[in-house]
C-alpha cells in the first residue's frame, strides 16, 4: 500500500524551510533594527538558502570565488590561513549572529578557510543582490559599514593581544570576549561551552596547548573559574576583566 499520504507536501516543505529574517532569533545581531516590514520582506527575498555545514566541514576555502556572505544562524566556525611555514594560523572564531565572508569583498576571492566547529547552519546572502538593496535601504548600508568597522576593530584587538600582552592577559581577554558575545545573544555570560579545542585556542592566542592547560589550572586554583571538559564557569568576571585590561595581574 502506498504511503504517499504521509509524506510532506513539497511546496509546504519549501515554505517551512524558507529563512525568515524577521523571525530568526539572531536577526537583531546580524541585521539592523528599524527596518520596516516591506524592507524586511525585500531582505528575505534575497536570502539564497539555509545551508547546513557538518562539524569539520568547510563553508569556503582560501581562493574560492566570492559570491555570498554568510550569516551564522546556528553553530560556531573558525577561520584560518596557512602561513609561510605551511602551518595553520587561526584568525578568528565566529558564532551565531555574525557574518562570514567579508574578507573577500575587495578581491572577489576568499583569503582564508572557514570550517565548522560543530554541526552548523548559515544563511547565504548573495552579495550582488545585497549591494542592490544598499542603494534603496540606507539603514542597511550603515549597518553593514558598522559590522565591517567592528571586524576591523576586532582584528586590531587581536594584533594587540598577540603583540603586547602576557599569556595570562591574553587568555583572560579571550574569555572576557567570549562572555560578552554570549551575553549579547541572550546566553549566560558566566557559564558556557568552549566550542573550540584547547589546541585551537592556543593557536589563536599564540600559545601552546600546554600553556592553555596551565592557565586553566592556574585560573581555577585562584578561584577565577571552574572547568569541566569544555564547560567553563566564570566565578570572578570582574577580576578577569581587570586582568584583560591590564589593571590587575595574575599572581
Amino acid at each position: 500500500m502506498s504511503n504517499s499520504s504521509t509524506l510532506p507536501n513539497p511546496s509546504s516543505l519549501v515554505t517551512s524551510l524558507r529563512t525568515s529574517c524577521a523571525t530568526c532569533s539572531m536577526h537583531q545581531l546580524c541585521l539592523p533594527m528599524g527596518l520596516g516590514e516591506n524592507d524586511m520582506d525585500k531582505l528575505d527575498e534575497i536570502i539564497g538558502r539555509r545551508r547546513k555545514v557538518p562539524r569539520d566541514g568547510y563553508l569556503y576555502r582560501m581562493d574560492d570565488p566570492f559570491t555570498n556572505l554568510y550569516a551564522v544562524r546556528v553553530g560556531h566556525f573558525k577561520t584560518y590561513q596557512i602561513n609561510a611555514g605551511g602551518e595553520q594560523q587561526i584568525t578568528g572564531f565566529q558564532m551565531a549572529g555574525e557574518l562570514l565572508g567579508m574578507d573577500a569583498i575587495s578581491t572577489d576571492r576568499h583569503h582564508c578557510d572557514a570550517i565548522a566547529l560543530e554541526d552548523s547552519e548559515v544563511c547565504e546572502i548573495p552579495f550582488p543582490r545585497l549591494e542592490e538593496l544598499f542603494g534603496t535601504m540606507p539603514i542597511l548600508l550603515r549597518h553593514f559599514h558598522r559590522m565591517m568597522s567592528q571586524e576591523i576593530t576586532r582584528e586590531q584587538s587581536v594584533m594587540l593581544l598577540l603583540g603586547n600582552m602576557r599569556a595570562e592577559q591574553r587568555f583572560a581577554a579571550f574569555l572576557v570576549n567570549l562572555a560578552s558575545r554570549y551575553m549579547a545573544r541572550g546566553y549566560s555570560s558566566t557559564n558556557f561551552q568552549l566550542r573550540m579545542s584547547r589546541e585551537d585556542i592556543g593557536n589563536y592566542l599564540g600559545l601552546t596547548i600546554e600553556s592553555i592547560s596551565r592557565l586553566l589550572s592556574k585560573f581555577k586554583k585562584q578561584g577565577l573559574l571552574t572547568v569541566s571538559n569544555r564547560e567553563i564557569v566564570l566565578l570572578d568576571p570582574v577580576t578577569l576583566k581587570a586582568m584583560a585590561a591590564g589593571t590587575e595581574t595574575c599572581g
